[in-house]
């Protein structure tokens, strides 16, 4: 049996097999191409933002260049027209001026000159001619004064002194002329003419009022207004069970009315309104005021249109007015109450009534004037 000679140590080892070629997986790289096409667009990406912003920054130069000078325009165009302002009023003054000095001299022959016919007329007439062209003249003003005030009262004090005069003289004559003023006299008292005084001060309250009407976007405090509780023990018995809270009565003297004061506190924090036009809660606080002038311009306008005798215009801007209020103001409050009825009773008096003329009285003096 012979021995196999051990392996020399100064030799190397035999290699080991090779592990097969499925079991090897490749490292997951990526491609350099991806990270080329990357990289250029988002050069691309840069370059057109650095020219976007080059483009935005000339626009940005050239518009502030044109406001430069359209604001040099403006500032001379302005000067221009002040100087031009300043000469012309100069000029209104100087011709006012000598408007002035001449009326004078004009106004003054005229004065003599109707003087002159006066003292002519009154030589002329007799004493009866001159009552009933005294009275005629005065029934003239008093329907020119009730045409541009709206109101009967002129024509009935004038004809309730033509009365009184024509009852001293006690003339046969004019007893025709005192029966006729006496049928207009009552004709003019009986006849609803509306009296646009009392509506213009009316509305003057109603637009003093406005600034201080509550809106429904910013009602009131309820509990600003509303006086303290009493200090008793039945009004605080009382008051408990209105509150909701029934188990604070189980709690000591001092906390049971702590807790009942913030219990009221809370309560105060809710506030349940129906709002029957939902864009009046979203009404800005910004915006109070500006809905507060619009409410006065409209009644302005009604004011003016009724010292204009424009009786439609004035019905049509008290309509607005109070659309206005029942939209956008509380009308929990009494204010806002009391501001639509007036404006309300406002609407239902400013009508057209035209003011009855005294025909049968100015008949009666033509007719006693041409009978002498």
């Amino acid at each position: 049996m012979t021995d196999t000679p051990a392996p020399s140590p100064d030799l190397p080892a035999p290699p080991l097999p090779a592990p097969p070629a499925a079991a090897v997986a490749p490292a997951p790289l990526l491609p350099a191409r991806w990270i080329a096409a990357g990289a250029a667009l988002l050069a691309a990406l840069s370059a057109a933002a650095l020219v976007f912003a080059w483009s935005t920054q000339q626009r940005v130069k050239a518009l502030e260049a044109e406001l430069v000078k359209r604001q040099q325009d403006s500032s001379s165009v302005s000067t221009e027209a002040l100087t031009l302002a300043r000469q012309a009023d100069v000029t209104a003054r100087d011709a006012a001026a000598r408007m002035a000095l001449l009326d004078a001299p004009v106004s003054e022959t005229t004065m003599q000159r109707s003087q002159l016919e006066d003292l002519i007329q009154s030589l002329a007439r007799s004493r009866d001619e001159n009552v009933l062209a005294d009275l005629e003249a005065a029934i003239r003003v008093a329907l020119q004064q009730a045409a541009i005030t709206g109101s009967a009262e002129p024509l009935v004090l004038t004809l309730k002194q033509a009365d009184e005069r024509l009852a001293r003289y006690n003339q046969p004559r004019l007893e025709r002329v005192r029966r006729a003023v006496a049928q207009d006299l009552e004709r003019t008292r009986t006849a609803g003419v509306t009296d646009v005084t009392v509506l213009t001060i009316r509305l003057d309250d109603v637009i003093r009022q406005v600034d201080d009407l509550p809106l429904l976007a910013a009602p009131e405090r309820r509990g600003a207004a509303a006086p303290e509780a009493p200090a008793s023990e039945a009004a605080t018995a009382a008051a408990r069970p209105a509150s909701g809270a029934a188990w604070l009565g189980a709690l000591p003297g001092a906390g049971r009315d702590v807790l009942d004061h913030l219990w009221r506190e809370v309560r105060s924090l809710v506030r349940v309104t129906r709002i029957e036009h939902p864009e009046a809660m979203l009404v800005a606080p910004e915006q109070a005021y500006f809905l507060r002038a619009n409410l006065k311009l409209r009644l302005l306008n009604a004011r003016l249109a009724l010292l204009s005798r424009q009786f439609d215009t004035a019905q049509s801007d008290l309509r607005d007015a109070l659309a206005g209020l029942d939209r956008y103001f509380d009308r929990g409050s009494r204010r806002v109450v009391a501001a639509g009825e007036t404006v309300r009773q406002v609407m239902a008096q400013s009508r057209l009534v035209s003011t009855p003329r005294p025909d049968a009285t100015l008949a009666a003096i033509a007719a006693a004037s041409a009978g002498r």
